[in-house]
């Protein structure tokens, strides 16, 4: 863009001077290469008749574009808790996967900035052809932060590690089809499944697949928080904060352009928004939807929508009365108005959900013709109460804002809609220290927000599979798990497409699941922080990676 800008500064009565064009295309190649300081490009920009003004903007861009190394990012977040360990199997939200996922520690393979599966510690794999036995090759002379080099046993035993009947790691689910795991020799991996699939080299860049250290009995030391990644944990307050300094031997090159991270947990949305403004935090996500208008205008702020597959949800307990009728779970999906908490709740910045977890990013979403979408119907609520027999249903709502932004709001606004339908909705406001141990999966309906998967067979194994570790509705279906397994292991796209919609189909009409609004990501930024361009949609704060990718313009 400001290419053109320079050369429209050479225009002559409408008419181009081509050769004058071309040697101001060249100087700014030049100076973008290096090949050109500052000074010899303003001094030809100048002569080629470019204004002081376009010449002088452009240098500035340059500059603000051309990573460099140091300061310390100020980072406050959602999330934490106090009960949050190190260990990479037991993370439950945003704060401990970028402490550990996106600093500390790396995965085998890395959804990029593009929605693209990369190598990350493996640098390839290959599969046999029914998709059953998968081989890694391992990325040689990488080295944890203590110095030791990472090889194929450090890799087998953190893969064990969320495996066997003894495992209580939320990656236990999506990994349920993986046999046995071996190292063949020092730099190369084999995982056996017991069925085919294809997406599996997606899985292993889930956020809680981290590479650890091997101990000498096969475990892992995850207890220390040595990784391979971009920073080394040197402070650590869990649930409040955590301080990381670069790792002067990684192994990526032109990323990790900090000297510091150091992330706080804040829960308030006010207290976040204040920081930033003040200038105590350099960066903060979940901006409040209900501000962030006005965030958008402050000076010396950036704020940024990054639309993916977040999605917010209400896990109903299928094991637990009344929600193991599923026409009382029918009955409260319709009770919500999801047009009202798209407008009020998220302030349009993002989409109505239907009841099925399959976001707009993935490839083998349901149509609307396919699935037609779920409505505000106080009438139909009534009429699949009378069909459960129940009358004057009473329930409690659990809510807490770091269960998703505004879900106390959104539990109020369900509250009023309910009443047409004869349902008394208490909405119970918890503390957000502890939510996600003492509420979510503990309590009977609660409030919660996923950030998607890429691939469907990822985010149905992770959270809907009837052995799940996160099945936070605790949902047993025969049909839709003998499907899991068919799904993961067929190759036809076709085919795998009608699976895949009959599972949405399952979900969205028999689930525990009401999921009202995928959401997008908001995020606001000092305007001294310089972003490489596209952020990631996978996760918050580009991809949670914003340790790597950004820096100091």
């Amino acid at each position: 863009m400001i290419k053109q800008e320079l050369v429209k500064t050479v225009l002559s009565d409408g008419v181009a001077d081509r050769e004058t064009a071309l040697k101001v295309e060249s100087l700014q190649s030049g100076f973008v290469s290096g090949k050109i300081d500052r000074r010899g490009f303003m001094t030809g920009a100048l002569a080629l008749g470019v204004t002081v003004t376009a010449a002088t903007s452009f240098v500035k861009e340059v500059q603000a574009a051309t990573p460099k190394k140091g300061g310390r990012i100020r980072t406050a977040l959602t999330g934490g808790a106090t009960s949050d360990t190190l260990d990479p199997g037991q993370i439950l939200d945003l704060y401990m996967l970028v402490v550990q996922f996106a600093q500390a520690r790396n995965n085998l393979t890395e959804v990029d900035a593009n929605g693209a599966l990369v190598p990350e510690l493996a640098e390839s794999w290959e599969a046999s052809p029914d998709a059953t036995e998968w081989n890694f090759s391992i990325r040689k002379g990488v080295e944890f932060t203590n110095g030791k080099t990472l090889d194929a046993n450090d890799v087998a035993a953190s893969l064990n590690h969320h495996l066997g009947e003894d495992s209580t790691s939320a990656a236990k689910g999506i990994l349920n089809g993986v046999e046995s795991v071996k190292a063949d020799g020092k730099n190369n991996v084999v995982v056996k499944l017991t069925g085919g699939d294809a997406d599996f080299p997606y899985i292993l860049s889930d956020y809680h697949i981290l590479m650890c250290p091997a101990n000498d009995d096969g475990t892992i030391d995850w207890q220390s928080g040595i990784g391979t990644g971009s920073y080394a944990i040197s402070e650590h307050e869990p649930g409040v904060r955590t301080l990381s300094t670069r790792n002067p031997n990684y192994w990526k090159e032109n990323s990790a352009y900090f000297d510091e991270v150091e992330v706080f947990q804040v829960a308030d949305a006010t207290a976040r928004t204040s920081g930033l403004q003040s200038g105590e935090f350099d960066c903060m996500n979940n901006v409040a939807h209900k501000t962030v208008h006005l965030l958008d205008k402050a000076p010396g702020i950036n704020v940024h929508s990054v639309t993916g597959n977040k999605q917010y949800t209400l896990p109903m307990r299928t094991d637990t009365a009344p929600y193991d009728n599923n026409d009382v779970r029918l009955a409260v999906k319709h009770i919500v108005d999801r047009e009202q908490w798209l407008k009020l709740i998220l302030r349009g910045y993002g989409e109505l959900g239907n009841d099925n977890p399959i976001g707009p990013a993935n490839f083998y979403r349901a149509t609307t013709e396919e699935l037609p979408q779920r409505a505000y119907d106080p009438d139909k609520a009534k009429y699949h109460l009378k069909q459960a027999g129940v009358s004057n249903l009473k329930i409690q709502f659990h809510a807490a804002e770091t269960g998703f932004g505004g879900a106390v709001d959104a539990g109020q606004l369900m509250r009023e809609t309910a009443r047409a339908a004869g349902v008394d909705v208490e909405v119970i406001r918890e503390p957000n220290d502890g939510y996600w141990s003492n509420v979510w999966m503990v309590k009977a309906f609660s409030a919660c927000y996923w950030s998607g998967r890429p691939t469907e067979n990822w985010m149905f194994s992770q959270v809907y599979a009837a052995d799940a570790s996160w099945n936070d509705t605790y949902w047993k279906h025969d049909r839709f798990n003998e499907l899991l397994v068919m799904g993961r292991a067929e190759l036809d796209q076709a085919k795998r497409r009608e699976i895949y919609v009959e599972m949405q189909t399952i979900v969205n009409m028999e689930g525990g699941v009401c999921l009202p609004l995928f959401a997008a990501d908001l995020m606001a930024l000092s305007d001294k922080i310089a972003t490489p361009g596209k952020l990631g949609n996978n996760w918050e704060l580009d991809g949670a990676h914003f340790g790597e990718r950004w820096w100091f313009a």
